[in-house]
């Protein structure tokens, strides 16, 4: 069996391992990382040996804790990471590079035919009919894109949504509420097979759909790293946040979408969205202004110049063809549009 896990940020570890008697054998750790003393790698490899299959990333890290020498130096990776690549091994989790991936940059569409397709596309991936695939948004209207399971009432002030034009919608996903300006709004969707992921803790997936992104970021004089659960943060502040939902198909498939903040008029989104202090509690600031820290002023880049570095980064990564949504699945999209994103009922759906 053999498992590959890139650390956000950091180096590829590679295991390569059997399993006979409910327990691993033959372990072989590699990887481009840093490690010393060199004997630590055997110290590693012998941790492993022999422990039970079903341990956790976590257990396993434990081992491989307690077998290194004292003064051990691990640079690019950790002993949690060789446990994640040994779970993907025993998952028998795929690469980036195992698939074909398509991009789809459409022109602007409605609020809620984005979050159909959404729908539609990841369960084209989990049914084995579309290939991986990443989706640039461009937003037709400004809107508040609130959570699955956020409360209406308590994200958004109509009134202030109303005086400024704004749609509100609610997505598939979970996670907090989203103000949305075309202009100002970078926002895209990754549609990929369950097994992209296997192996992985459904925290730790957040970090690894998005190591390609923070490698764009750097490339345009950005360091930002990811904030647990889902924030994309810089020294200055928040530039992104994260959602994710799981489908179920014949291979079943994971929706990960994420908004980033180009540029914002704090101001006018103080005066839509409903922020309260518990909400901030967390998250080292007093005020809702000092959270966002746009990439506008970050890179000094048109809008347009972000998207395309954020689509080479990609590409140069794991290949990258371009593609559309296909009659079919655009038919089923404004159909939910329609009929699910566009009704109070979903939208009010918790009040």
């Amino acid at each position: 069996m053999h498992g590959e896990y890139k650390v956000p940020g950091g180096k590829l570890v590679v295991v390569d391992l059997d399993v006979a008697g409910g327990v691993l054998r033959g372990v072989r750790v590699g990887g481009d990382f840093f490690l010393e003393p060199d004997e630590a790698l055997l110290d590693i490899n012998r941790a492993l040996e022999g422990a039970p299959a079903d341990l956790t990333a976590p257990q396993l890290a434990a081992r491989i804790d307690a077998a290194l020498p004292e003064g051990t130096v691990m640079f690019g990776f950790t002993s949690e990471a060789v446990g994640v690549a040994v779970r993907r091994a025993l998952a028998q989790a795929t690469d980036w590079t195992d698939y074909e991936w398509q991009l789809i940059h459409d022109g602007p569409q409605s609020p809620a035919l984005h979050m159909a397709l959404d729908e539609v596309l990841t369960a084209e991936v989990a049914a084995g009919r579309r290939p991986p695939t990443l989706r640039v948004w461009e937003w037709g209207s400004p809107a508040v894109v609130i959570g699955s399971f956020q409360s209406l009432r308590n994200e958004v002030d109509p009134q202030g949504a109303e005086r400024h034009g704004m749609t509100v919608v609610r997505r598939i996903s979970g996670g907090g509420a989203m103000f949305i300006e075309p202009g100002n709004t970078i926002t895209y969707s990754l549609c990929v097979p369950d097994a992209l992921v296997q192996g992985l803790s459904f925290a730790d997936s957040y970090a690894y759909l998005d190591d390609w992104v923070l490698g764009a970021l750097e490339g345009m004089g950005v360091k930002a790293w990811y904030q647990p659960l889902n924030d994309i943060a810089t020294e200055s502040g928040k530039i992104a946040g994260a959602a994710q939902k799981r489908l179920v198909g014949s291979a079943g498939a994971v929706l990960h979408h994420v908004t980033m903040a180009y540029d914002i008029d704090a101001d006018k989104m103080l005066d839509v969205l409903r922020i309260g202090k518990e909400k901030l509690s967390d998250k080292g600031t007093k005020s809702a202004k000092k959270r966002v820290d746009p990439l506008r002023r970050q890179t000094g880049l048109p809008r347009a110049g972000v998207i395309e570095k954020m689509i080479e980064s990609f590409r140069g990564r794991y290949g990258l063809t371009a593609g559309s949504v296909t009659p079919e699945e655009m038919a089923r999209a404004q159909e939910l549009a329609a009929v699910k994103f566009s009704s109070p009922e979903w939208t009010a759906r918790v009040p």
